[in-house]
């Protein structure tokens, strides 16, 4: 696509950005896989559109504010990239473009609370916790006056469980079993540890199962990409920044079990664009990997067999596997899960309709967006049901939470697990599908 964008006004995200609208050809490949299109049908909510939009406010001839409704539809969910036969880079323009637009545009009041709500609290699990328990005491108030809270705020107490697993403190060394064969450094997050702190002790076994030695950096914090995918690009950083200084350089890879996560620490390069610290930013996110994608594709001299268990299942299960969109298209981790997934006995796993469809989760989307995230997670929910599983498995607390909610309302629950818990239950001998 032709552009007259002034790329040298733009700083030294700007070339990305001009280099994502020039590959797009307007095929439009992207629209049966944008979560967005599917449910809107509006051509302004696709990809395509979007980046119309991007373009002619880069190029000075619409405003950003005529862009905003649309963009901040987007769930940056990557679908399109993996679609696109072009190799448009949208996340390249996308990112840029809302950390361009966010620090001049204006908000209400209540898009500010809630924003601040989520930067002041997500990131900081202490402070998420208190949250959290706070608001399960408001959730009863809510349910009798549902027009007390704005939508946003109504959406966040819906996703809390019905109670918190209790706070457990990860070790600092998580000693491999038998030989040494690895060693790897955990980023432990920030809502999984409150919300599902059993993903993380899951790792730890699995890891260990394998011979790998697990690092739990001391003074790790957020990864910053809930406020990198919200244009909080100088918040981002700042979380960033602490985790360069923190995480060794002695070890194999820097594992995470949030596809979330992951794939924005996968674009601390792009993050620090510029900067002082985009050298070790780029180092430091080349050596990221998600768990799944480091155990099944692990080799060299520490060539892994992903042997999960020498017996069968003791009951034969039925797994839908849901691909994380930050997993899959964000990271083109596709394979790996599945290929762990399937190497458990008595295990048969399948796969969702329409698996290229977001869920709706997306980071804070299902806050800021609760309606769309709503229907979109509705019809991934209604996809699930199609196969007729035991039980689900995604890489990203985010999707299991939003897949689990959208079960319950369907009034059809089934256990929603990460597919570490699932690895962890097999070698353990236990019922995968308990709740």
């Amino acid at each position: 696509m032709q552009h007259t964008i002034p790329v040298d006004q733009l700083g030294p995200t700007g070339a990305g950005m001009a280099r994502a609208v020039e590959q797009c050809v307007h095929c439009g490949f992207c629209l049966p896989t944008c979560p967005t299109y599917v449910t809107l049908g509006e051509e302004m909510d696709s990809p395509r559109g979007r980046i119309v939009l991007m373009k002619s406010a880069l190029e000075g001839a619409i405003t950003a504010e005529g862009t905003q409704p649309f963009v901040d539809r987007c769930l940056g969910c990557m679908a399109c990239v993996t679609a696109c036969p072009s190799g448009v880079r949208y996340g390249e323009l996308l990112m840029p473009y809302r950390a361009r637009t966010e620090k001049t545009r204006p908000r209400t009041l209540s898009e500010k609370l809630t924003r601040t709500l989520v930067r002041e609290t997500l990131p900081y699990p202490r402070r998420f916790r208190l949250a959290a328990s706070a608001g399960k005491l408001a959730a009863p108030l809510q349910r009798l006056l549902p027009r007390l809270l704005p939508p946003s705020l109504s959406a966040m107490l819906a996703l809390l469980p019905d109670r918190l697993p209790p706070a457990t403190a990860l070790p600092l060394v998580y000693p491999a079993e038998g030989k040494r064969r690895a060693r790897v450094a955990l980023l432990s997050g920030c809502v999984q540890q409150v919300l599902a702190p059993d993903i993380n002790w899951a790792t730890l076994r699995v890891l260990a199962h394998h011979g790998i030695e697990v690092v739990i950096p001391q003074g790790q914090g957020c990864c910053g990409s809930l406020m990198m995918h919200t244009g909080e690009d100088e918040i981002a950083r700042h979380f960033a920044r602490r985790n360069l200084r923190t995480f060794p350089h002695d070890v194999d890879a820097i594992v995470t079990n949030a596809a979330g996560c992951g794939s924005g620490m996968k674009e601390y390069g792009l993050l620090f664009k510029g900067c002082t610290e985009e050298v070790e930013a780029r180092a430091f996110a080349g050596h990221v990997r998600d768990v799944s994608e480091f155990l099944a594709d692990f080799d060299g001299a520490y060539a892994l067999t992903p042997t999960i268990a020498s017996e069968p299942l003791a009951k034969p299960i039925r797994l839908a596997y849901h691909d994380a969109c930050h997993l899959a298209h964000a990271q083109g981790v596709v394979d790996a899960p599945r290929r762990l997934l399937q190497s458990i006995p008595n295990l048969t796993l399948v796969d969702i309709p329409e698996g290229e469809l977001c869920c709706g989760s997306a980071g804070t989307y299902n806050v800021e967006q609760p309606s769309l995230a709503d229907s979109i997670g509705r019809r991934k929910a209604q996809n699930i049901l199609r196969v007729e599983p035991d039980a689900v498995a995604a890489g990203n607390i985010g999707c299991i939470v939003q897949i689990r909610m959208q079960l319950a309302r369907l009034h059809k629950p089934l256990p929603v697990l990460h597919t570490i818990e699932v690895l962890d239950r097999a070698y353990r001998h236990s019922e995968i599908a308990a709740a």
